[in-house]
């Protein structure tokens, strides 16, 4: 299957929002807000757990000072009156306490028979005080007492006392309130000095650099367009450093590429009058192998060649020229007898002044346009044929070009193959470009650039191989073996 030409008419590309829509410093700030709530909904299960665990032993500790005062009383009687003001300060309905064996009892009332919750504060873990703790906020207080259980001091072996859950419950819910206020506080704090912080070290310079790129766009040869970089050492200035690399580069490729446009549409034209002229001049040429004039006629042959050239490098001139090759209508296509076609076109035999040997099986056949591939065998074919005239006049080899193909693996192979001086050290590296990758003097390089973007439109590659003598041209397209 030929290869698919990329065009980027056909995406759909929306344009950029704005950058105010929610952007990354709202987005900053309502994430940052959401962090540290959470952070202090994890810091307040342990807080309420331990503010209900300190509030009951406040209570136990009060309740151990009416035990002693209970104590230190003559036979155990208070007062009238001290009784219920010793339960009233604490807040609770009985206290209980055992002192070497004894039960000592301070209640107005018997001992409730039943309670609704016992809290043993003794052995009670860290889990169980928070489970506890989130229990007595999100139930109603319990309509019977709770009996709570403490480590004592002192002679007293333990304290014991009831009370109501409801001002337990009602104290937990200030402390939860006052807590959520403080966490707000402290939230919007926070979130404001991050987002500050973030915003000026990082969403504004990323802003400023979205902010470039879209200018950029919009007209990217204009060098003033291009961001100037901060003297921030982080990631950042990295970055902005890297875009201005990137964009004076692209600058100043696009206002080349625009430049060589502009030159080549005038070359363009100039080559299409002067091809006319030329066609002239060699129709008049012809003339001079008429004439009597022996130096004349001796001259006329070079004068018809140096036409002949002029000619076909402004016909190569207007081909590279065009605004791109058609996509390739690929079908089955004998490669030797495609070969030998352009061989017999550009005069080649086996005893010509240039020897020509076609090598290609001729069951070797390739799914190609015929037309493209002539072209690129073409074009191959004639700078093997400069190169050899060349190499023949310097040393007396006998010149010949060899075209050979095959299989390898799934690939299918063409060498274009002389024994001329080869491919001189300065044009490898531009070997493929036009009017830089010339393998004559004198050239321009259009050849081998039209036969590299035709190869390329067929899925294949073409380049140099490594040779002794001579210059060996590799074609490599898709494989397609069938039998002639």
């Amino acid at each position: 299957m030929p290869e698919r030409d990329f065009d980027p008419n056909s995406l759909s590309i929306s344009q950029p929002r704005s950058l105010t829509r929610l952007g990354l410093s709202a987005k900053l700030l309502i994430l940052t807000t959401l962090f540290v709530m959470l952070a202090e909904v994890l810091i307040y299960l342990p807080s309420i757990a331990n503010y209900r665990r300190n509030w009951l032993n406040d209570r136990l500790a009060a309740a151990q000072i009416a035990v002693l005062v209970l104590e230190g009383a003559p036979n155990d009687n208070l007062p009238e009156g001290s009784e219920e003001r010793l339960l009233a300060g604490v807040g609770a309905r009985a206290i209980a306490a055992r002192v070497g064996g004894a039960r000592r009892l301070l209640s107005l009332d018997a001992m409730p028979p039943e309670v609704a919750q016992t809290v043993d504060l003794r052995n009670l873990s860290r889990m169980g005080s928070i489970m506890e703790a989130v229990s007595t906020l999100l139930r109603p207080a319990h309509k019977l007492p709770i009996r709570v259980v403490g480590q004592a001091v002192g002679a007293a072996d333990f304290v014991e006392l009831v009370i109501d859950e409801a001002p337990l419950r009602q104290a937990m819910l200030k402390f939860s309130w006052n807590l959520l206020l403080i966490s707000l506080l402290i939230s919007a704090l926070s979130a404001g000095m991050i987002y500050f912080a973030l915003n000026w070290l990082i969403v504004t310079p990323i802003r400023r650099l979205a902010a470039n790129v879209m200018e950029f766009e919009n007209d990217p040869e204009n060098p003033y367009r291009i961001i100037a970089p901060s003297d921030r050492v982080d990631e950042v200035g990295e970055a902005e450093r890297a875009l201005a690399r990137m964009q004076a580069t692209l600058a100043s490729d696009l206002r080349a590429k625009k430049h060589l446009a502009e030159l080549g549409l005038a070359v363009s034209k100039i080559n299409h009058d002067l091809r006319n002229m030329l066609a002239a001049a060699q129709l008049m040429s012809d003339r001079l192998t008429e004439t009597r004039d022996a130096k004349i006629r001796s001259f006329a042959p070079r004068l018809i060649a140096t036409l002949d050239r002029a000619i076909e490098f402004c016909q190569a001139t207007l081909a590279y020229g065009r605004a791109a090759e058609a996509t390739p209508r690929l079908r089955d296509v004998v490669l030797r007898q495609l070969v030998a076609e352009q061989a017999e076109l550009l005069g080649l035999s086996e005893n010509g002044a240039v020897g020509f040997a076609n090598q290609v099986p001729a069951s070797l056949v390739a799914s190609v346009d015929p037309d493209q591939m002539a072209r690129v065998l073409s074009n191959l074919m004639r700078n093997a044929i400069r190169a050899l005239d060349e190499g023949a006049e310097q040393d007396g080899r006998a010149p010949i070009l060899t075209i050979s193909g095959g299989l390898e693996g799934n690939e299918l192979v063409l060498r274009v193959a002389d024994n001329g001086p080869g491919v001189p050290a300065r044009a490898r590296q531009n070997l493929f470009q036009a009017f830089r990758g010339s393998v004559t003097p004198g050239g321009t390089g259009l050849g081998l650039a039209i036969a590299a973007e035709l190869v390329r439109l067929h899925g294949g590659m073409i380049h140099l191989e490594p040779s002794e003598l001579g210059a060996v041209f590799k074609v490599t397209l898709p494989g397609h073996d069938a039998r002639a």
